[in-house]
């Protein structure tokens, strides 16, 4: 089995996470350190990042949390805030977060240990449906309506045509439905300042046709079978 995917099965990282870990040194099969192209012998050879011994799990564990603010989508933080594991109940295994929500926004996030599930959902090349509800500090036109939807250009980067649906404009903002099939950081607000206008409240709502259906802020479960079939077929 080739390196990056045992890691990933291992539930350490994405692919490309356990790329990054091998490039950067922190991985050895049989205390050697290993290059990216390198397979695995699994049950014969012995796997360590940054000296810890990996196995390959061979159950994964899935989980949907409806995300508040005020916590970052990390396993630590060296700046000590809350992380969203703070919120997985007692005794859950290793997961990590699929993607990112940024501290200031809320809504769905899942957290597993499938590596591969974690490179399927967040590669943009596989263009998975992330929609988000987003109230903005100003109306936005009709124009600015068609810009976002047509792509605006952010860090150099044009973003992809987006689905983007009018919810309701009060007499100061407007609420507005924005499905993304990239997830570039902190992508959606990024949008919205190239037109001019912040975003005041961000939650991410779907992915895919996953929903927070009956899920609380801060709450936390696991996903169905029914759920993770979905996922794993998008």
């Amino acid at each position: 089995m080739r390196i990056n995917k045992y890691l990933a099965y291992s539930g350490v990282a994405s692919r490309r996470g356990a790329d990054q870990l091998i490039n950067d040194g922190h991985v050895k099969i049989n205390g050697r350190i290993c290059s990216p192209g390198d397979d695995v012998d699994v049950g014969e050879d012995s796997v360590t990042v940054n000296g810890k011994l990996v196995n390959v799990v061979k159950k994964y564990d899935y989980y949907i949390m409806n995300k508040p603010k005020g916590y970052v989508c990390t396993v630590k933080d060296d700046k000590g805030r809350k992380t969203v594991m703070d919120l997985l109940p007692k005794g859950s295994k290793r997961l990590f977060p699929v993607g990112r929500l940024d501290y200031d926004s809320e809504g769905l996030l899942i957290l597993t240990n499938d590596g591969d599930l974690t490179f399927k959902l967040t590669h943009p090349k596989n263009e998975v449906p992330k929609t988000y509800l987003v109230k903005t500090e100003k109306l936005v036109s009709d124009e600015d309506l068609n810009k976002l939807r047509s792509g605006v250009v952010i860090d150099g980067v044009k973003t992809k045509k987006c689905n983007i649906r009018l919810i309701e404009n009060t007499k100061t903002s407007s609420k507005l439905h924005v499905t993304i099939t990239e997830g570039r950081n902190r992508q959606v607000r990024k949008m919205f300042e190239v037109i001019g206008n912040n975003v005041d409240f961000l939650k991410r709502i779907k992915i895919g046709d996953l929903t927070l259906m009956g899920l609380n802020r801060g709450e936390v479960r696991q996903l169905s079978a029914r759920e993770i079939d979905y996922l794993l077929n998008l």
